[in-house]
């Protein structure tokens, strides 16, 4: 029963995927350089490297994370939620901080606090409707996962859909590590996603 389950959730993974992988615009140009670089080694490891060139390698293996590869041009524009059995579960399309002094800041922050409902303080919607639903916070300067919308840049937060950003929320707690990076991270779920779709022709081959 639990491996149907699991081949189920990887069916609706892979459609999930497909649809947050279409094409989409970023802003080409003006994002400053980051005094932090991390590089994906493997779904749980990446490896930091600081401005002076130090490297460290750091695993997360047997923790849950989420991975953002932010909207910047050689990034993707998606985060991804990683259970602590190194299985991505989950990814969705997102909009992370703009040029001129907005961007997302690279690292490896804590989750310091959840709220359902949330105004920014710093950039208060004028209307009076909450901004920052579904907050994730992430930084002490206010950087949050929350809802918002994915196709529009922000002042550093990561903008989440609706569809997305209510499952997101109930996944995460304050044992989540999240992992802000430039770079590619998809090419490991393209490897999950072959393998059960292996696994799930092996399947229908024995029943």
């Amino acid at each position: 029963m639990r491996k149907i389950f699991t081949l189920v959730i990887a069916a609706l993974l892979l459609v999930t995927y497909t649809q947050a992988n279409d094409k989409r615009q970023v802003v080409v140009s003006k994002f400053k350089k980051q005094p932090k670089t991390i590089k994906p080694l493997s779904i749980t490891e990446f490896e930091v490297t600081d401005k002076h060139g130090n490297t460290k390698r750091v695993n997360f293996k047997g923790k849950k994370i989420v991975v953002v590869s932010v909207s910047e041009p050689g990034s993707e524009g998606k985060s991804y939620a990683v259970d602590e059995d190194g299985t991505i579960w989950w990814v969705d399309e997102i909009a992370s901080g703009a040029y001129g002094g907005h961007e997302t800041p690279t690292g490896i922050f804590p989750i310091i606090l959840k709220r359902r409902y949330h105004m920014s303080a710093a950039h208060p919607s004028p209307n009076g409707v909450n901004n920052m639903d579904f907050e994730m916070l992430f930084t002490q300067d206010g950087d949050a996962l929350h809802l918002g919308n994915p196709k529009a840049l922000s002042h550093g937060c990561i903008h989440i859909g609706r569809k997305d950003v209510e499952a997101m929320f109930k996944w995460v707690d304050l044992k989540t590590t999240v992992i802000i990076m430039r770079g590619h991270y998809g090419q490991f779920l393209n490897e999950e996603l072959e393998k059960f779709q292996k696994d799930i022709k092996a399947y229908d081959k024995s029943h």
